[in-house]
């Protein structure tokens, strides 16, 4: 399906899709190119590197100019570095194939990226996630869907005024989400979401400890916990406090002033916590252990910090500890998985329990001023790209 992007939410610095880093340890910053494109319809015998067949509708040379087709801006990241520059060049796009759906976005997202993952071969149009209207369908099951229906997608190459995605990660909007919403909650919320219910299954009365918990999973996280009735005990900094407190978690731990291991204990009488959900890595994974009572679940999703140390797995049988590194699309691996958790994510927008923080919308031709606006620390909640 081809879909017309409303509001593509930035992602070109995502930890979990996005990274254009090849070594763990070496920091380098991306240069986007913003290329200006032409929609066009054409065939095709085999795609470049850049795109995935499931996922695209760009084909390379020839540029043929077509006139009266309207224009398209995306974001390319075309290699590893400081600069942004901006560059003309047409683009054909390929007719939707099976199964697939073509979009308009009205929002994309962006997430911050520490470079932990491979890079994708370079030029790369970015993005992982969208909100929209369908424009067109493939020939293919398309789950229902139609054209003229509000849609959020999980797909790739979502930094476009349109993008192409399978319909199996695509989902229809209730009149009651916004196209902003839900492009700025879809993955970070299936992401929060998975967690409770797969990683460590959440009950009430349950203590638990969210590290980062003004990040964007983590600001999340915590609203689905107290849904679902679990004590929550939350970290991070300082200027976050009052935020993280508005959430309604029960003790809220300053990282930069306070060793969290000893909290945790105190709070909770020195049993420790059912589940550590840890995005952080390096830096809070030791402790963190520490704080995990008999039979709990370690849960570590991230590393921010930094890639966890070679852990010695006989230390989970001390308490009977399960150690667990979850990935989302591990959990999304059906069309059946994907509209369960993306239907209960949507209904906990839509009954006010999840609040979905959105710091700024930016033109998608400030996609390098929102980069540096993520990078310098100067948000908080979600950025979105308006095409």
């Amino acid at each position: 399906m081809l879909f017309r992007t409303l509001l593509p939410t930035l992602t070109f610095l995502s930890h979990m899709v996005s990274a254009h880093i090849q070594s763990p340890t070496e920091e380098i910053r991306n240069t986007l190119s913003l290329w200006s494109f032409y929609l066009d319809t054409g065939s095709y015998t085999s795609l470049p590197h850049i795109f995935t067949p499931n996922a695209t509708m760009i084909l390379p040379p020839p540029f043929e100019t077509s006139t009266g087709i309207e224009a398209i801006t995306s974001v390319l990241i075309k290699a590893a570095g400081n600069d942004t520059t901006v560059h003309a060049l047409t683009w054909q796009v390929i007719e939707v194939g099976d199964g697939k759906r073509e979009e308009r976005a009205e929002a994309k997202t962006g997430y911050f990226r520490s470079g932990l993952y491979p890079a994708p071969n370079l030029p790369y149009i970015l993005g992982r996630e969208s909100s929209g209207v369908i424009q067109k369908l493939g020939s293919g099951n398309t789950h229902s869907l139609a054209v003229g229906d509000r849609v959020v997608a999980l797909s790739s190459t979502t930094y476009a005024q349109y993008t192409a995605a399978p319909s199996q990660t695509v989902y229809k909007l209730p009149s009651s989400v916004s196209t902003s919403d839900a492009a700025a909650g879809l993955l970070q919320g299936l992401t929060a979401l998975t967690l409770i219910r797969e990683a460590h299954l959440v009950k009430s009365g349950d203590w638990v400890l969210v590290h980062a918990a003004a990040g964007g999973v983590g600001l999340l996280l915590i609203q689905l916990l107290k849904a679902v009735g679990a004590k929550v005990i939350a970290t991070c900094s300082t200027p976050k406090i009052e935020l993280v407190k508005s959430k309604g978690v029960d003790v809220v731990i300053d990282y930069s002033k306070d060793d969290f291991a000893p909290k945790v204990k105190e709070v909770t009488g020195g049993a420790g916590v059912v589940a550590v959900f840890d995005g952080v890595g390096k830096a809070t994974f030791e402790k963190s252990f520490e704080c995990v009572a008999r039979k709990g679940s370690m849960v570590s999703y991230g590393n921010a910090s930094g890639a966890v140390p070679p852990f010695t797995i006989a230390r989970l049988s001390g308490k009977n500890i399960k150690l667990i590194r979850p990935s989302l699309f591990g959990y999304l691996a059906t069309r059946e998985e994907f509209e369960t958790y993306t239907k209960e994510l949507l209904e906990f927008i839509e009954q006010g329990k999840l609040d979905i923080k959105i710091h700024e919308i930016y033109p998608l031709k400030d996609a390098a001023r929102a980069q540096e606006d993520l990078e310098g620390r100067r948000t908080t909640g979600k950025l979105l790209l308006k095409p």
